[in-house]
């Protein structure tokens, strides 16, 4: 029982550290060729976390099914540091990346998908989780 409940705490405390896409939006027109803004979020939590990195990619939906992010990155368009920082009170800490559709990708639905790595707790134990959303390539 006592591991039921040690797994139930690791488990809130890795859904706590959890990253959001902010922008694009869901259904978002992106140009091909041009520069796109990719917000990723990190809400605060209780428990101490390091950020390690973000990677963004960009995969095409257009002639099948999307795949989770944590399968498919597709064409990678960042893979850095990231270092979430307040910019309005209303807003969780963020970081903008101005990412380069490439001009010869597919049009059609694709999907922006991002890898966050982070540290967590005082051991600290490593956490990375996938976030996706979903756009439309024209």
């Amino acid at each position: 029982m006592k591991s039921f409940f040690g797994l139930a705490a690791f488990a809130g405390v890795a859904l706590a550290q959890s990253a959001q896409i902010g922008f694009p939006t869901v259904g978002q027109k992106l140009q091909k060729g041009s520069n796109v803004v990719v917000q990723v979020q990190r809400p605060n939590s209780l428990t101490g976390s390091t950020e390690m990195a973000v990677a963004i990619g960009i995969s095409s939906c257009a002639s099948s099914v999307c795949n989770d992010a944590d399968e498919v990155m597709g064409t990678i368009l960042y893979n850095g540091k990231f270092n979430p920082q307040y910019h309005e009170p209303s807003q969780p800490p963020y970081q903008n990346f101005s990412v380069k559709v490439p001009a010869d990708f597919t049009a059609g639905t694709a999907q922006v998908n991002v890898a966050h790595a982070t540290l967590i707790g005082a051991g600290p134990f490593p956490f990375l989780e996938a976030l996706n959303r979903t756009v439309v390539i024209v």
